[in-house]
């Protein structure tokens, strides 16, 4: 008879949350260390129906029902134990081992329960070890009075350090070796546990020395894993942390989760922090709905852990240039399990185990929840030092966003997302299309690497280069051609004029030949612009043009011609500036911000009457003509 694999139902069963699985199907209220429900097994008027996080298991007091996770979707779905299983996995996220069969079963079975017992091995290790530390710190030596201390001075209260079970390993090569093996640990349990380091010529010394131990403990409360951090500034590095063993895969943990979950569940979202004391330090404060990615890259499987408590979270990385990088990775990969995710960055890059200390709890929350949107924090930090006016700063604020709008789950929110993006970033409505096009059908492309990169590379690079205008073509033609349209012209044209323009660079050097004094010479133009893709494009079709007049015809009408182009192309900037003001309003009626909606209303208003009034100014484009 086939089945799967009891290791496989032991993992599922303790990554599994009873509680998540049983919300799916009866509304649960918190009591003490229970969940509690009107029993969905029979009919009630009062809850007695319980459902236990610490036992991985519920039991109804009316009608005698009772089980593990398994147990309870049998019941509720009228299915097979398999059947129950599969059901579970899905709702957890876990992909499902092959069915055992016969021999070869009973062999895996031999080989899952070996492990079971190395993991139980290690855990058991760690828990010795974890209890070992927390003594020490409440040690009478010289090194456990000044660990105290060093833990006073960074605002920790006894209560808090009891609750996250902080401790102490001493500065010793042998402490914690020695305890373990005098509680019966063998040479091979030791170099599995990696709480030890083997040396190169035998034996074992201890990992953690001199050093404030926070332990890693998964969502049932054991501890799998530890970091050190070290006292003295001049010691590194600052934190050590466990390497990975069969108990402990980085990655697939989130620190402070067991001691928050229950605060989680019931405020129904997280906030997520990097750092031990980040976390600590919030909690004390009073926060409590919060986890931490241990310093590292929030990753897939922290996503699907977090996704069994909430589906709302609010990103509080460090402000720094690596905080922001971190909470832009992290807000993809919680988008692609399908999270509501707001992001905030406190002032002054402060991180949140220094703000909380400084401005308190109450000024955190009201910051809190004035935190942004996911899509506003990644429009923010892809136009920050980049001017959407430059074609290759544009590009890259394009290419920046355009991963983060892929990754959301939901149709219409991506659709909504993409939408805010373009009008930010004021990409044409032209090539809105392509774009939508490559967000729409690239989860596919996403994971060929680098040739769904190269794809998106090129469309950004079409999106954001702006196209040459009929108005910019025809005015630089007279001034190619005509020395006495440069003559007249040129003089009152500013470099606000063409900053934005595809030939900006043409202009460019055409008007530093004419401010230097220099007869105007084709083949210097064409040096100057080679690198510059569309001034390569156009100038050799200006320099073949045929615009020249006779050598007795006056320059009035060509004159007359480039006051035209250049108006047509001043009124333009003003319609662009217009479209702009349009989008900003837009913005702020979604953000509520009245105060700037006002601002961008009074100067719309002010240009379209410009425009009517056919009377550019400066700040629209330069001199009058």
């Amino acid at each position: 008879m086939s089945k799967f694999p009891e290791s496989f139902i032991e993992d599922l069963k303790r990554q599994a949350d009873i509680v998540r699985v049983v919300s799916d199907y009866v509304q649960l209220q918190k009591k003490g260390a229970n969940w509690m429900a009107c029993c969905p097994f029979h009919q009630e008027k009062s809850p007695s129906f319980a459902v236990n996080p610490g036992r991985e298991s519920f039991k109804c007091f009316g009608c005698g029902k009772g089980g593990s996770v398994f147990t309870f979707v049998m019941e509720m779905e009228r299915v097979s134990f398999p059947e129950a299983i599969k059901i579970v996995a899905e709702k957890v996220g876990v992909a499902l081992p092959q069915m055992e069969q016969g021999e070869r079963g009973d062999e895996q079975r031999k080989k899952d329960e070996a492990r079971r017992r190395e993991i139980d091995d290690v855990v058991r290790l760690n828990g010795w070890a974890l209890e070992w530390w927390e003594a020490q710190l409440e040690g009478t030596t010289t090194d456990a009075r000044a660990c105290r201390e060093y833990i006073a001075r960074r605002g920790l209260m006894d209560e808090t350090r009891s609750a996250f079970r902080i401790g102490f390993a001493p500065d010793r090569w042998d402490g914690l070796l020695n305890h373990l093996r005098s509680k019966g640990a063998t040479d091979k349990q030791l170099e599995a546990s990696g709480l030890v380091v083997k040396k190169d010529n035998g034996g074992f010394y201890d990992r953690f020395r001199g050093r404030v131990i926070f332990p890693v403990l998964d969502v049932r409360g054991r501890a799998v894993a530890f970091g050190g951090r070290t006292m003295r500034a001049e010691d590194e590095p600052k934190y050590l942390n466990s390497p990975e063993t069969i108990a402990y895969t980085k990655g697939r943990h989130l620190y402070g989760l067991f001691q928050a979950n229950a605060e989680i569940r019931k405020r129904k979202f997280a906030i997520l922090v990097e750092g031990y004391l980040d976390l600590v330090m919030l909690y004390q404060a009073g926060v409590r709905n919060v986890a931490a990615s241990l310093g590292t890259a929030l990753t897939e499987g922290q996503g699907k852990l977090l996704s069994r408590f909430t589906k709302k979270i609010v990103i509080n990385y460090d402000g720094d240039k690596a905080g922001v990088h971190a909470a832009r990775r992290a807000t993809e990969v919680l988008l692609n399990e399908g999270f509501e995710v707001k992001v905030l960055v406190l002032p002054d890059n402060l991180d949140p185990d220094d703000f909380i200390r400084t401005a308190g709890a109450d000024e955190y929350h009201r910051l809190r929840g004035a935190a942004i949107s996911h899509i506003q924090f990644i429009l923010e930090q892809a136009v920050r030092e980049r001017d959407l006016n430059h074609p290759p700063d544009k590009s890259a604020a394009v290419e920046e966003v355009m991963p983060a709008l892929g990754v959301v789950k939901n149709p219409i929110q991506r659709r909504e997302f993409f939408d805010v993006a373009m009008d930010t970033l004021r990409v044409d409505a032209s090539l809105r299309a392509a774009l939508w096009e490559q967000i729409r059908g690239n989860a596919a492309a996403r994971a060929t690497g680098r040739h769904a990169a190269h794809h998106q590379h090129e469309t950004t690079h079409v999106a954001a280069a702006p196209r040459i205008t009929i108005a910019e073509q025809q005015l630089l033609e007279l001034l190619v051609s005509d020395a006495e349209v440069r003559r007249v012209i040129l003089p009152h044209i500013e470099p606000t004029d063409y900053a934005t323009l595809a030939s900006a660079r043409v202009f460019e050097v055409i008007h530093l030949m004419h401010t230097g004094n220099l007869e105007f010479d084709s083949s210097k133009l064409v040096e100057e612009t080679a690198n510059d893709a569309a001034a390569a494009d156009i100038v050799p079709l200006l320099l073949m043009s045929d615009v020249g007049r006779d050598a007795d015809e006056a320059a009035d009408d060509h004159i007359a011609r480039a006051e035209s182009c250049l108006m047509t192309l001043r009124l333009m900037s003003i319609d662009r500036r217009i479209d702009e003001l349009r989008i900003a309003e837009r913005a702020a009626e979604r953000t509520g911000d009245t105060a700037r909606l006002h601002e961008v209303m009074i100067e719309r208003l002010d240009l379209t009457k410009r425009r009517a009034n056919a009377l550019p100014r400066e700040a629209t484009g330069g001199a009058r003509v």
